[in-house]
């Protein structure tokens, strides 16, 4: 039996290809070998947390049915994949490449540092830094909806599920979107751990949490399960994405798929990574996708001190920094911990976005990124530099504004050549 790749498969928008009344997944199965069982999930369905089917091995994947963003993801051979290169209604098919969370895969010198439950409710020294406990008499992110894309969310927790929501997993093999590491609920309490009298409390204490699970109990994934679960988040009316994890090679289909998110309103938040073993050089970058993209905002990590943190990825295309050393959040089975990285520099800026944007209800997307970038604490720097981006989200600054700033920082669409020039196309493994 040939071996079999998972592939992503771009199609031309339906009105740009020459078949325009058949169906993607049709010109998919006709190039599948005689006799190939194959089962497609629609990426949007089911919600709510109801458990799927388990995923077996054969040739299976998800469909994004989305007019900028056709996508099919799919275990094919090399003759099969042969046969949609040369159909004309495709657009390109390229390697599905694996993911993974930061801080871990290849970085193992991150890793959770369990603590005992707090005495009594705490407010980490993370959510102090960013001055979120001074904006709360303002906003607490209430009514903002938050995904968090990780390895799921322990909805039980005591500090969790007055905020939990909804969820979905796009892992193979899981039925649920229940957290089987601790990154996901790590990275969720510091987005919106409650204020209950208890444990520690995040950054928008009143925001809605949405588990997409989209990495594996050993925190890795593939980028398409990352697809299928954005578009999940478009069609169920998520404001904000948290994403602590990438990689250095991606396929082109991430990049649509982010871009497209943008267009629907969406913010979505990636850490840069934790790569950063030798100084970076200025024009250089190690910032893993998607953190590098126009439409995705990229952060760093720092310490208490206001310090870039060693292990931070740098480059042109950092946008806003965070607190990312020794942060003290929820673990799943009611426990806590600490863990350091642009993993938890991340959902940091994730739930102030949220504070902004309850602060500011009928904003955009890109009115709220003008807020972020324009009021953060620049750490003494002039300007944006390739450590520390504009420079830390400041919540109290964030939510006390006005008026939305004159868009001083462009449009993330369009942000700029540096951007383009930084990160370069993205790299299209051979498959």
């Amino acid at each position: 039996m040939s071996e079999r790749k998972s592939v992503l498969v771009t199609f031309k928008p339906k009105d740009e290809r020459p078949d325009r009344q058949v169906d993607k997944l049709e010109i998919v199965r006709k190039a599948l070998t005689k006799g190939t069982r194959a089962d497609f999930f629609d990426a949007t369905a089911p919600a709510t947390g109801v458990g799927q089917r388990r995923l077996e091995d054969h040739v299976v994947g998800y469909d994004v049915n989305r007019y900028e963003a056709p996508i099919v993801s799919a275990q094919l051979t090399r003759r099969e994949i042969q046969a949609l290169r040369s159909d004309r209604n495709v657009a390109r098919v390229e390697e599905d490449t694996a993911c993974h969370a930061a801080g871990f895969g290849p970085y193992p010198h991150i890793r959770f540092q369990e603590h005992a439950r707090p005495a009594k409710q705490t407010i980490p020294g993370g959510v102090k830094q960013v001055r979120a406990d001074h904006a709360w008499g303002i906003s607490e992110g209430k009514g903002i909806k938050v995904a968090v894309l990780d390895t799921g969310i322990d909805s039980g927790h005591p500090d969790l599920k007055a905020n939990y929501v909804d969820g979905k997993s796009f892992v193979p093999g899981t039925t649920t979107p229940m957290d089987d590491l601790g990154h996901g609920t790590h990275c969720a309490g510091v987005i919106a751990a409650a204020k209950n009298g208890a444990g520690v409390v995040g950054v928008a204490p009143k925001a809605s949490l949405y588990a997409v699970k989209v990495l594996d109990k050993n925190a890795n994934g593939l980028f398409g399960w990352s697809i299928a679960g954005i578009d999940w988040c478009m069609h169920n009316g998520i404001n904000i994405i948290s994403m602590s994890l990438g990689c250095e090679s991606v396929p082109t289909a991430l990049e649509l798929i982010c871009n497209s998110a943008w267009s629907a309103g969406l913010l979505i938040v990636a850490g840069a990574g934790n790569q950063n073993d030798n100084p970076v050089p200025p024009q250089r970058s190690n910032v893993e996708y998607p953190a590098r993209y126009k439409d995705v905002i990229g952060v760093s990590s720092i310490d208490s001190s206001n310090v870039i943190a060693p292990s931070s990825a740098r480059g042109p295309e950092i946008d806003l920094c965070a607190p990312g050393v020794d942060i003290q959040s929820t673990l799943p089975n009611n426990r806590y911990g600490s863990l350091s990285g642009t993993s938890v520099a991340c959902p940091h800026v994730a739930g102030v976005a949220a504070l902004v944007w309850a602060a500011h209800r009928s904003a955009t997307n890109e009115q709220v990124w003008n807020v972020l970038a324009s009021t953060v604490h620049d750490l003494g720097r002039s300007g944006r530099d390739t450590s520390y981006g504009y420079g830390c989200v400041d919540a109290e600054a964030a939510v006390a504004s006005k008026a939305f700033p004159p868009p001083l920082m462009p449009k993330r669409g369009n942000f700029g050549d540096h951007r383009q020039r930084a990160a370069g196309a993205t790299k299209q493994p051979v498959v």
